[in-house]
Formats: C-alpha cells, sequence, structure tokens
C-alpha cells in the first residue's frame, strides 16, 4: 500500500475520534485481503464499531482472543484479575478454575495459559458469548457453557473449584448512558449492567460460591474502587474472608474472597 493511502486511513480514523489511529490502521491494513475489504473495515471503523469485532480479535494478556460481534471485548484493565488469579492458584495441583459472566471467555483463557494448563470451565448467559468462548476456551482444553452464573456447571465441581474468577457487569443502570458509545451500542446490556448500584450481580455471585469452592478455594471479582466496598460487603456476607487490591495506573480493582481465616 502507497504511503498516501495510509495516510489517507489514518486521517478518516482520526476525524472519526479513534485516539490511536495509526495503530489501528495498521491493524486494518494487516487483516484485509483486499483494497474493497480494507474500504469496508475502514467505514465501520469510522462509524463506530469496535476495533476488536472487525479484526474477530482482541490482544489480552499477550494473547489473541476470538471477539465476535456482540460479545463483551475484554478490557486490559482485567489482566490485573488474570494476575491476581495466578498468584493465588494452588502450586500442588492442576488448578480447577471457574470463568463466570465469561464473555469471549478472555479471563479464564489467560488464567489457564499463565497457569501451564487448567480445568477451565467457563459460562455466560449470552447464546452469542458462549458461541465465542467456546472456541476459546477449547483452545486451552476447557468448555463453556450456557446458562445463570453457576446454574449451568457440572454439579461434580460443587466443593472443588480453586478459582472462581468474575469480570461480571458492575456499570450502574443510571451510568449506561455515560458509557463510550463503541460500549453502549455495540456490547450487549446485559454485559454491562450491574443493577441499581452496580454489584447486583456480585451479590449472587459471592452468595453462592461457597458452595462451589474447595476448602481454600478463592473467589475474584473485578469491581471499580468505589464499588470495592459493596462488593466486599457481599463476599463477607456470604462468610468469606476479604482482600481488595488496586493498581491505579489500569484502574482495575479485584476483591478477592476465601473460605475461613
Amino acid at each position: 500500500m502507497r504511503r498516501a493511502d495510509e495516510a489517507a486511513i489514518v486521517g478518516r480514523l482520526r476525524a472519526a475520534g479513534c485516539v490511536y489511529a495509526e495503530a489501528e490502521a495498521e491493524l486494518l491494513i494487516s487483516a484485509a485481503a483486499t483494497p474493497a475489504d480494507l474500504d469496508d473495515m475502514v467505514d465501520r471503523r469510522a462509524a463506530g464499531l469496535p476495533l476488536e469485532h472487525i479484526l474477530g480479535w482482541a490482544e489480552f494478556c499477550g494473547l489473541r482472543i476470538a471477539v465476535s460481534p456482540g460479545v463483551f471485548v475484554p478490557r486490559r484493565r482485567s489482566e490485573f484479575l488474570v494476575g491476581q488469579a495466578v498468584a493465588e492458584a494452588p502450586s500442588d495441583r492442576t488448578c480447577v478454575v471457574v470463568d463466570l459472566c465469561c464473555g469471549s471467555g478472555a479471563v479464564g483463557v489467560a488464567v489457564a495459559t499463565a497457569l501451564g494448563g487448567a480445568d477451565l470451565y467457563a459460562s455466560d448467559i449470552e447464546p452469542a458469548a458462549v458461541a465465542c468462548a467456546s472456541a476459546n476456551v477449547a483452545a486451552v482444553g476447557g468448555t463453556a457453557y450456557e446458562g445463570d452464573l453457576y446454574d449451568p456447571l457440572p454439579s461434580a465441581l460443587r466443593g472443588g473449584v480453586d478459582l472462581v474468577v468474575v469480570n461480571a457487569p458492575y456499570v450502574p443502570t443510571s451510568e449506561i448512558g455515560l458509557m463510550p458509545a463503541e460500549a453502549r451500542l455495540h456490547e450487549p446490556r446485559i454485559a454491562l449492567d450491574g443493577g441499581p448500584d452496580g454489584v447486583a450481580i456480585h451479590r449472587r455471585v459471592a452468595a453462592q460460591a461457597p458452595g462451589w469452592l474447595a476448602p481454600d478455594g478463592r473467589l475474584l471479582i473485578e469491581t471499580s474502587e468505589r464499588q470495592a466496598a459493596l462488593t466486599e460487603a457481599a463476599m463477607a456476607s456470604a462468610g468469606l474472608t476479604t482482600t481488595v487490591v488496586t493498581d491505579h495506573e489500569i484502574d482495575a480493582t479485584i476483591v478477592t474472597g476465601r473460605l475461613g481465616c
């Protein structure tokens, strides 16, 4: 491609509000099979479609995670959730990992990959998410299930899960309209809306966690710094001992709960 053509694409993307126009242009050019394909991809990006939905993948923890249109795009801040989960994993056995509200399955796949393997189970209530996650988790030997939180998981997992990792919706309902258009218009509302105070799903996850966790298991939930006290209270109400950690650089907060002291 001529330099002038690439510059024109960068200009179109920048005019559409793409902050990383140069990097996005390179990705779109690399992904396009034909000039017509490239024009279509640039048009869709300029119209506000998420870059990841156009490319068909998102980079997450150094991995390429398949992401289909209409499926929640994994955020960089969730890499902090992965790191915290890996740090909490048992070192004396193959780890049993459950990824709830899994979306594309990015968190579970990244945890399993970082551990060098795991028994991975993922679930989501959205059929499109489960279809996408199924391919991603299968690549590391995992299985994705369609249903509400723990409901579709094999009952044999009860009392034996080492890590439950959760990036459930935690945007308060009243704040959905303030989100960037990429998310608000192109990701399913059910993947964004956390209820009146943003932690409605966290409460449900925490309440059921003791029945699924192994004696030394951990529940890790991504939340916001301002909502951390509410997420922590939900875990405490379920009888879990809690820890809160925050990475201010990427605006990531994780609440961890464990059985016992």
